[in-house]
């Protein structure tokens, strides 16, 4: 089977697996790399956002890792909300977990890859990369205004993996920055965000002003951000939700089980994970929270705290 011929199958069976997927040429990690330094050397990225979520989770050394390494290979997979029930004083209380966290579904994808690139001869590895960029150049994905990643058919509800193999790529469509043609007119997501995060004069979010940057990160909220504006366990979907492009996706919420008055009490309290049992450990694990376990449990008291107060509506538009 020819390079075109493994490429197409592997296309078919993400699809069979309700995915979609795209490979180009391992040369344009280097491309990249400079999206992301470029704003960041022009001060258009916050330098904490910058050291947190950019130099400790990504990797662009994968020449250096993977010298025979000739493809990028970049899925994505749609993927529901998370609907949580914690039990605060023995009470029921659903929380809703954003669809990006939960990584389930990336052995899923990673096994469809393996299985049929090793099966040609071919290694793959997991790749640390900028999955939004990578899927909106490859043409898999195209930018929203509000600097998410939209896939056709998908919406944004959904989970990028992105892989390095030794497959060499047979037709390299690299494409250019693209945002969708429905957000050139409308600016719902940029009226909508409360923090201001989403500017009109640019497609890269202010992150220092986002209320996932401040969910993920356990330190005290500024004093700015109302508590009111916290509708989620961690992350955000306000911009989301009011989107037109994922109105007809934004339902899509699944069971996510439930966590005991015992074990909610032992989250509120910010107990260490190590001091955590390992029943509890395996749902947040599950769920693609553990690494948030710091600070869940004061994410969760102030959606507590607003229960008992007005609900802000996120839902007009």
């Amino acid at each position: 089977m020819d390079h075109k011929q493994i490429t197409n199958t592997l296309y078919e069976k993400f699809e069979n697996q309700v995915c979609k997927g795209k490979i180009v040429s391992i040369k344009h990690v280097k491309e990249l790399k400079e999206n992301i330094e470029r704003p960041h050397k022009n001060g258009l990225l916050n330098e904490e956002f910058y050291q947190r979520e950019i130099l400790h989770f990504i990797d662009f050394d994968v020449s250096e890792n993977f010298p025979e390494a000739k493809s990028l290979i970049v899925v994505a997979v749609p993927q529901p909300h998370v609907n949580v029930t914690f039990h605060p004083d023995g009470k029921a209380f659903p929380c809703l977990i954003p669809s990006n966290y939960s990584h389930k579904t990336d052995d899923l994808v990673r096994n469809i890859v393996e299985s049929h690139l090793k099966s040609e001869g071919y290694h793959v590895e997991k790749a640390q990369l900028p999955l939004k960029s990578l899927a909106v150049h490859s043409g898999l994905a195209e930018y929203g205004r509000n600097n998410i990643s939209y896939v056709k058919g998908m919406g944004s509800f959904i989970r990028l993996v992105a892989f390095v193999s030794d497959l060499p790529c047979p037709e390299d469509k690299w494409g250019e920055f693209k945002i969708m043609e429905r957000c050139e007119t409308c600016t719902i997501c940029l009226k909508m965000c409360p923090t201001g995060a989403i500017p009109s004069d640019r497609i890269l979010l202010k992150a220092e002003r986002c209320l996932t940057f401040f969910s993920e990160w356990p330190a005290e909220f500024p004093d700015w951000i109302d508590p009111a504006w916290h509708h989620c366990l961690v992350g955000c979907l306000i911009c989301q939700k009011t989107c037109p492009v994922d109105k007809e996706f934004v339902e899509n919420i699944e069971d996510g089980g439930t966590f005991s008055p015992v074990e909610t009490d032992l989250i509120l309290k910010n107990i260490p994970v190590r001091h955590l049992p390992e029943k509890t450990k395996e749902k947040l694990n599950e769920l693609g929270i553990l690494e948030y376990v710091g600070l869940l449990g004061r994410n969760l008291q102030v959606l507590i705290d607003n229960s008992k107060a007005v609900t802000p509506d996120f839902t007009r538009s």
